[in-house]
Formats: C-alpha cells, structure tokens, sequence
C-alpha cells in the first residue's frame, strides 16, 4: 500500500512541485518515497512518483518506481495471489529479484500482455510506462479499493492517489463542484458516484475494473477489463451454495492475511467482521487482535455481542469509546485530509478506530466492506426479495411474507419500506433510496432537483439493486472512506469480501437462496456455522460502525451554534435560516441528523479545501 502520483505531457515537472507533492504523499507512504522521469521524444516528458508503506518484502529492493528492462511501474496496492503468478513465472524461466507483490505484478504485465490482469487477485491503482514505444497505462482494480484520480488541461494529463497531490503537481487549485455539492445534500452519499462528476470541476477519477492507454502521440483510450455480472445458476442446490461460499471467503481471507507485518481487525457485533475474524482465529491459526467502537446509544450498542465473540474465540480486543471531546476540531483535520466532505457520520466514527489500530503498532486492517451489497444485507432486500418470490410458484412468496411479518416489520422505520408488497406492486419504486429530498431542496439558495436513475444489470429486480449497491451507490462510498481513514494514519485496509471469485460465484446464486426464515445473508450464515459463534449468526440487529451526531455535537449549546452558523461560502449554497431553524428542532430523525452532519461536512469542505 502506497501513494503514487505522476504526469504525461509536453512539459517537464520542477523539482519544487516534485517535492511537494513527495511531501504530501508521506501519509500513504512513511517508509520511502521515489522518483521516475523520462523523455520519449522532445515534447514527451513522463513522471512517476511513489511513496511506500511496506508491507511486503520490506527491504529497499522493492522500492518504486520498479523497473523491469525498458518497463517501469508505480503502484499502490497489493497482489494478493502474487506467490501462486511468481511460481508460474518462474517455471517460464523468470527470475526474480525481490520477493515483493509489485515486481510480480510487473512481471507479469510485461510478459503477458494487458491480458494478464485477469488472473491478478488483489486492489491496485498503478501506473505503468514502457520507454521503447512511449505508451503509458492506468490502471485501477476491480471494485476501486484504491483511488486514482485524474486532471488533464493544455499541458498534459496528471494521474494521483489523492486530489492534493494533483493540485500539487500541476499547480492548479481546484474549484469545488457547487452542483455536486448540491446533488450531495439533497440525495445523500448514494448519489455521489453515478456519473463523472466529483467534488472538483475538472477532475475525475478513473473509474473500477477500467485501463487507460495514452500512446506516444498522445492518442487516450479507455475500456474496462472486467464487469459484474448476474448469472444464475437455477439448479445450484443450498447446500452447494454454503459449501462453495464457505470454501471461496476462507481462501480469500487466506490470502488477504499474506502480509511481513501484523494485521488488525475492524470488529463489529455482525456476521460480516466476525466471519472473517472467526476465519482468521480457527480456520487460519491467525493471532487476532479486534477493534471495536464502543456506543452510548441503543441503536449502535453492540457490546454484548462482541463480548461472546471473545469469550469463545479467546482473541485479544481493545475497546475504543466513542469519545465526544474536539469533535469539530477532529473533524475539519479529516475533511481536510479527505479532500472532500465525510459522506457519513460512520465515517468519522471509523477514523477512531483506524488511530487506535495505528497505536497499537498495525499496518494493516480488514474489514468486512460489501458483505451486504453480495449477500444481501439492507431491509428494502427483504420486500425486493419477495417480489421476486412473487414471481415464482412454490408459496415462496407466501413464506417471505409471513417471516417478513414476525421478524422485520417491527424494526424496519423507512416508511416506504413499511409496505412488504412495494416492489410487488410497484418494482421502480425508490422513494426509500432518497429520502425527503424534497424537504432537502427548500434548505438550497438554488432550485436543485435530480430524478434517481440506476442501472439495469439485469432483470432480476433485486439482483439489478445489489450491483447498483455494489458498483455505483453504496460500496464505492464506503471504499473511498475506508482508503482515506486509513491512510491518514498510514495504515493499508483490506477487504476479503471484494475478492473477484467470491463475487462472481455470489452472482452465480439463485436469488432464492439469499433470504430464508427472515435472515438475510442467510447463505453466509450457513456458510459460518461451526466457525462464527452461533450468537452472531443468528442474530438479526444491523448495526456496524455508526453513531448519531447528536451523540458527538451538542447543537444547544451556544459555541456550537455560532460556529455552524458563523459566514461561510456554504451559505452561497444553503439557506442559513432553514439551519438555524433545524438547530431549534427538539427531536432530529435519522434522516434529518444525516442531513445535519452532511451540511457540516460540506461547511468544512468549502473553508479548508476551495
């Protein structure tokens, strides 16, 4: 894991923007930094530049920029299979000089072809450059566990882990994206990545599963090398899908614990982080040491839970409370780092957990990211689910109800999702998705509306949710956090359940299997019987890392109120009065605290990035 950033163009970059942005990177790399130039032709300059954190092979041999004959890469990732592609290699006559993942990765690239991606398991960003024919590629892994963000103007184009290192490197401070800004208070954090657009005019990201080739004259073009797809296999028994997903995540977690430091562990009360913990610690032999927050609020306490899972796994733990003192000083640091606004209060309740893990002496963490988005884990899953059982003959729709009826509908509060027929009466219904956006519009100084829009991956309508989930609402979110969170503190995240093989035999389920007896991820709880204490599997709370803003911000008390309140250029974009009017609410719901943390984080946005 590491920090890369660099430039494709007709200009030379001065050694003062070199060394500033090497300066900034020094977060995502504490452990080395190196540079790469090369002149192609007279006005074809190109420059690589990474900071490194090791995690494997921690001798200087594996510094990058890494150079195999007239090929030179930088990279920020890891190669998780990197010993089974050496092995192959080696029996093609290829000698290695290193025993890190980057020189593997290299290796293969330049021995196979692009092609060679494909059998690449692992999260990458990377730049790679040949001196003979002046072609560079970009490339980013599968789901986008790692960022590259992208800035091209007369000059050239700029590629980076981070926007502050692009700003750096062309000496361009951005301009933030005022309709982005809008689109992100009035629809929430799941409007973010539905199209080009972010935070800042002209840069984008490139997108997951994508490569971009500049040739030598310039010539850019783009194509994705893998896309998710719904597959299922209708005559797959139940007992075939826990077998095979019980087999495929204890592989993944194997080869995600490779690492020449030790490991950390995101820990909540739920089967997703305690699958893998439970993996690790019993299937694995792995000396676990879990992290958790500790809630004062009922809605977020999961101390019980987690509680059991130590007793009966004997893993060492360290508790972290959630601690309320210099939350807007706190805050405003992390935005800043983030180059954006937090997109939700979880996520600076993660950025304790990721200090904490750093203060213990880890480099790296796992987390239980995008078990919900494969297996089935939001409460509108169930009324999707029974639409689609509704379908189907066999009193499968019947079943679905009545569970339905006993186990969620006490606890489910979306009122759209209060109706288990929704989707069976009507499938395009999203109201619960964007909730009170147009409460949310009459806060904007401008008319701002945007119409939800999601893409259709199949015909399946609950299967098509989960990859909208996956690819464009929900898991990028939360992969762009957790990058974030644990880079400023120098620390890699890993997350065991984006492995492409686990994801593609989930698409390969029948849809019917995902929901049974009112459990959701009900195949994963099978799959963890006899590994995961049966307290957690059968437990049905949803909770994960989270807290209410309420909980951290009194916004009674008068300090608080005239710091939200105080001149800001947030309100060029949201209506003071509406704010202040919203701070004098006795009772906040949900979606209102969200919407509150949402203005904040965008407030900080605007003074200490633009």
């Amino acid at each position: 894991m590491c920090g890369i950033a660099g430039y494709i163009g007709k200009e030379r970059i001065s050694e003062t923007s070199i060394n500033k942005c090497l300066e900034l990177m020094d977060r995502r790399g504490p452990d080395g930094t190196g540079i790469y130039t090369h002149s192609y032709a007279q006005d074809r300059n190109v420059c690589l530049l990474h900071s490194r954190l090791s995690i494997i092979d921690l001798d200087e041999r594996a510094a990058q920029p890494f150079k195999i004959g007239n090929e030179v890469i930088t990279y920020n990732g890891e190669l998780y299979n990197y010993k089974e592609l050496a092995a192959e290699l080696e029996k093609d006559g290829v000698a290695f000089r290193t025993e890190s993942d980057t020189e593997v990765m290299l290796a293969r690239l330049s021995r196979h072809g692009l092609e060679a991606i494909d059998s690449c398991e692992g999260m990458w960003a990377f730049a790679k450059y040949s001196e003979q024919s002046g072609e560079l590629v970009l490339c980013r892994d599968r789901f986008g566990e790692k960022p590259l963000y992208i800035y091209e103007d007369a000059r050239g184009l700029y590629f980076a882990s981070e926007v502050k290192f692009l700003s750096a490197l062309s000496g361009v401070k951005f301009t933030a994206n005022a309709e982005h800004i809008q689109r992100f208070l009035v629809n929430g954090y799941k409007s973010i990545y539905k199209g080009n657009h972010g935070f800042y005019e002209g840069v984008e990201e490139l997108k997951p599963a994508q490569l971009l080739k500049i040739d030598s004259k310039g010539t850019k073009e783009t194509r994705p090398y893998w896309t998710p797809e719904f597959c299922p296999d209708e005559s797959m028994s139940y007992e075939e899908a826990v077998a095979t997903t019980r087999e495929k995540l204890i592989e993944s977690v194997k080869l995600r614990l490779r690492a020449d430091v030790p490991l950390a562990f995101c820990m909540s009360g739920g089967v997703d982080s305690n699958s893998l913990i439970s993996i690790a610690k019993k299937e694995l032999d792995y000396d676990v040491h879990g992290f958790t927050i500790v809630s004062s609020d009922e809605r977020y306490a999961e101390a019980e839970l987690v509680k059991e899972v130590i007793k009966e796994l004997g893993v060492k733990h360290t508790a972290i409370p959630l601690n309320t003192s210099g939350f807007l000083e706190r805050m405003r640091k992390l935005v800043s780092y983030h180059d954006a606004p937090i997109y939700t209060i979880s996520y600076y309740v993660h950025e304790l957990l990721m200090d904490a893990i750093a203060d213990n002496g880890y480099k790296v963490s796992i987390s239980g990211t995008a078990a919900d988005e494969i297996f089935s884990g939001y409460y509108d899953h169930y009324s999707l689910h029974m639409a689609e059982m509704h379908k189907q003959d066999g009193g499968l729709y019947e079943t679905s109800l009545s569970d339905w009826n006993e186990h969620i509908k006490p606890i489910v509060r979306n009122p759209f999702l209060q109706d288990p027929q929704v989707f069976v009466k009507n499938p395009g219904e999203r109201g619960h998705i964007y909730l009170n956006y147009e409460i949310f519009e009459e806060f904007l100084q401008q008319h701002f509306h945007e119409e939800f829009s999601e893409q259709r991956y199949c015909g399946d309508t609950m299967r098509s949710r989960m990859l909208n989930e996956l690819c464009q609402e929900i898991v990028p979110v939360i992969l762009h956090e957790d990058d974030m969170n644990a880079m400023y503190h120098s620390i890699e995240n890993r997350s065991p359940f984006l492995d492409r093989n686990l994801v593609d035999f989930c698409n390969t389920i029948p849809t019917r299997h995902l929901i049974r007896d009112g459990y959701n991820k009900k195949v994963l709880r099978d799959a963890m019987k006899g590994i995961v204490p049966d307290s957690i599997i059968e437990c049905r709370r949803k909770v994960g890392f989270n807290a209410s803003i309420l909980e951290l911000l009194d916004v009674k008390d008068k300090a608080v109120r005239e710091q939200l309140l105080d001149d800001s250029p947030i309100f060029e974009i949201v209506k003071r009065d509406k704010i202040e009017a919203l701070l004098g609410e006795t009772s906040m719901s949900n979606s209102f605290s969200k919407f509150l943390f949402s203005f904040l984080s965008c407030k900080m946005f605007l003074e200490e990035c633009c």
